[in-house]
């Protein structure tokens, strides 16, 4: 009996490393497919994460231009303009003022030249003004005349004045 009890036991022993191995090299072979499985799928994930990362940043991107490139090309031509149309405004007053002061001194010319002329004429007609009063023309004379002309000059009469 004990050496059917130990063949019975030996060959038990026997079958359970057998039977012991191939579930080792069973569960090894679940564990490498299931490693690769889940190596797999990690990989899906971190793609499917790095694409979706990718996206939203170009989104964002997208967003970050639309919110301040579009403001920012607006407000430079806004600025653009406005100093483009100061620029012109104060061009044109500068012309402007340039033409009224070139007139200014043309007129102020002229005054002067009409001074010396009036000089001149009161000095050449010694004092006489011409008026017309009510449609009546006179000759006013210079203070200190006769009031009646002794004098005629070619049939006329004529008011001699005093070299004074």
């Amino acid at each position: 009996m004990t050496s059917n009890r130990s063949d019975l036991t030996s060959r038990l022993q026997r079958r359970l490393e057998t039977e012991r191995a191939e579930i080792e090299a069973t569960a090894a072979r679940e564990l490498k497919t299931l490693g690769e499985s889940l190596r797999g799928v990690a990989g899906n994930a971190l793609r499917t994460i790095e694409a979706d990362t990718a996206a939203a940043t170009g989104r964002m991107r997208g967003m970050l231009l639309r919110a301040w490139v579009r403001p920012l090309v607006i407000g430079l031509s806004l600025s653009l303009g406005i100093c483009g149309g100061s620029w012109a405004a104060m061009r044109l007053l500068w012309t402007a003022i340039e033409w009224k002061v070139e007139t200014l001194a043309a007129l102020t010319a002229e005054i002067e030249q009409a001074r010396e002329t009036l000089t001149e004429i009161e000095q050449t007609t010694w004092g006489l003004e011409l008026m017309e009063i009510d449609g009546t023309r006179f000759v006013v004379l210079p203070a200190g005349t006769p009031d009646r002309p002794f004098w005629t000059v070619g049939g006329r009469p004529a008011l001699k004045l005093s070299s004074e």
